[in-house]
């Protein structure tokens, strides 16, 4: 099903990432040689949003975001403008550095605290979901994709492959994250929680 251009709402400036983002769609689309109707086919997100994207004019809601990374094969840290890559002993990320992605609907906000993206094969997110807030169903990692995360606050369920897993503070899971899976915040308090996301070469 197309995903209508109800599903974003005007960009928050805040770090203007909404521009950042819709740039590094532009540039990877057309490095791939796709047309904006080969993404949106690949996606299930319309011609008219992704154009909207695109320009900086929409931000997109973490679903909508994911899927379209999903379908340029990009890590969707890499399109809200991930640090570039860094090499030395230690590197380090200050807190207002950090890029931010925030959900126009929900208020869901995901923070890249991965001060070297891709070192060792990994990425390290905290993500904040506000009381009774849902990110959704996300679309499937490729295989190999695993996920580790551990709730700093709150109350977490995840979904994944039919089945849902409730976790309180201080609790943590690992899981294949090759299928179709979904964070939700079912209670009247925010949760915080990090995620480490490692790929398998």
């Amino acid at each position: 099903m197309v995903e209508q251009d109800a599903n974003a709402a005007e960009p928050q400036h805040g770090d203007d990432l909404a521009g950042a983002f819709g740039g590094n769609v532009r540039r990877r689309r057309e490095e791939a040689g796709l047309t904006l109707e080969q993404l949106s086919t690949r996606s299930s997100v319309s011609r008219a949003m992704l154009s909207k994207v695109e320009r900086g004019e929409k931000s997109p809601t973490i679903g909508v975001a994911s899927r379209i990374a999903h379908a340029l094969g990009a890590p969707l840290s890499d399109l809200i403008g991930a640090p570039a890559a860094a090499s030395g002993v230690a590197v380090a990320m200050r807190k207002n550095d950090r890029p931010v992605f925030r959900d126009p609907e929900t208020g869901f906000e995901r923070h890249m605290v991965s001060a070297a993206p891709g070192a060792g094969g990994a990425e390290m997110i905290v993500h904040y979901l506000p009381a009774q807030v849902s990110t959704g169903l996300l679309p499937a990692y490729p295989p190999g994709t695993e996920k580790q995360l551990v709730v700093l606050e709150g109350t977490l369920t995840i979904a994944i492959g039919g089945i849902s897993e409730t976790l309180h503070t201080g609790d943590s899971l690992f899981f294949q994250a090759d299928a179709d899976h979904g964070f939700a915040n079912r209670t009247n308090a925010p949760c915080e929680y990090i995620m480490v996301i490692s790929r398998r070469t």
